[in-house]
């Protein structure tokens, strides 16, 4: 399985949208260029109005900026754990820095999640046979 690192992430998603920006933007000025629907359709040829492609471009131009702008803050705010995570194999504590800590103490430090705990039917089982069970 191969590793997509944040960097190459944030490359692919800007490019995608950028293509699709630029292919809307041919779109916009082939069609009163080009005159898609007489060259496609036969329908009457209609002259080219560069103020409407003008606008139409000024608009897409301002949601790109702002879709690129947005994508680009959001896919830096996510946070990666990348590399070895040195864990200990009995408690489970993460050794963080040269101390150890708890997992939930290293989640929290090093990402925005917030965690719960609760009892999976395994452990109920064998830590609290006598506790009957209630479904959620």
């Amino acid at each position: 399985m191969k590793l997509i690192t944040k960097n190459i992430l944030l490359h692919r998603l800007l490019g995608y949208e950028i293509a699709g920006y630029a292919f809307l933007l041919f779109l916009i000025t082939g069609d009163e260029v080009f005159d898609f629907p007489y060259l496609i359709f036969g329908q009457l040829a209609t002259p080219v109005n560069w103020p409407e492609v003008v606008i139409e471009a000024a608009y897409i131009l301002v949601l790109a900026a702002l879709t690129l702008s947005s994508s680009w803050y959001f896919v830096r705010r996510i946070r990666f754990f990348e590399g070895l995570i040195p864990i200990c194999s009995f408690c489970k504590k993460i050794r963080d820095e040269g101390r150890w800590i708890s997992l939930e103490a290293y989640v929290s430090n090093h990402s925005e999640a917030m965690l719960s705990h609760g009892l999976c039917p395994e452990c109920r089982e064998k830590h609290y046979p006598n506790i009957p069970h209630r479904s959620a």
